[in-house]
């Protein structure tokens, strides 16, 4: 099952140190996902961290960045919702729905399914399905390995992601919040839980 790594809204000082460790340690997709700011701190972020790694990094906004580094592709959701004209490479969109996901699924490389437990990072933000919906969703073919689950995903409900057949996770709160980017600077916490996080998923 793939690891995803949401990044934080906001931009912080260790940030491609951080990012660089996880690369190390096995995260096999990272989504650049920095909205309402300024495209040129992206290239900043981008440009700090190896270029072996760009291969592995999807983009929220500002698609062209896709080429001008050699990135992995571009990410789909409501501020960007459709492919732009001419582009061919790889596509993952974000689907808050079984329905949704039916008709999209067949257009992208991956899709995201949210919110499947109750969010880690955005109060309020609750658990969409329960699980035997899941479980019939993946009979019925509508979540395969094409799928990665989105929402709450912790180190405690990982292997239940697996179980139902999600293609992969997206971790968000359950790693950023073991690290204050305001104020800390050693990682070394949020390092080892990405560690037991990719030995749930294997």
């Amino acid at each position: 099952m793939k690891l995803i790594l949401m990044t934080t809204p906001d931009f912080f000082v260790e940030e491609d140190k951080i990012l660089t460790a996880l690369f190390e340690e096995g995260l096999d997709i990272l989504h650049l996902r920095k909205p309402n700011t300024a495209p040129i701190y992206s290239e900043r972020l981008l440009s700090l961290i190896p270029k072996q790694y760009y291969k592995q990094i999807v983009v929220h906004d500002n698609f062209y960045l896709k080429d001008e580094y050699g990135l992995l592709g571009i990410h789909l959701n409501s501020r960007n919702p459709q492919i732009p004209a001419g582009y061919n490479g790889h596509v993952s969109r974000s689907c808050h729905s079984l329905e949704e996901l039916k008709n999209e699924r067949r257009k992208c490389n991956y899709c995201f399914l949210s919110p499947i437990f109750n969010s880690i990072s955005k109060e309020g933000y609750e658990s969409a399905y329960t699980f035997d919906e899941l479980k019939d969703a993946n009979h019925a073919g509508i979540i395969d390995k094409k799928v990665m689950a989105l929402g709450g995903i912790s180190i405690d409900n990982i292997a239940q992601v697996k179980k139902i057949g999600f293609g992969g996770a997206v971790i968000l709160g359950d790693l950023w919040n073991r690290f204050d980017i305001h104020s800390t600077s050693d990682y070394k916490e949020l390092i080892d839980h990405f560690k037991l996080l990719r030995q749930a998923t294997e």
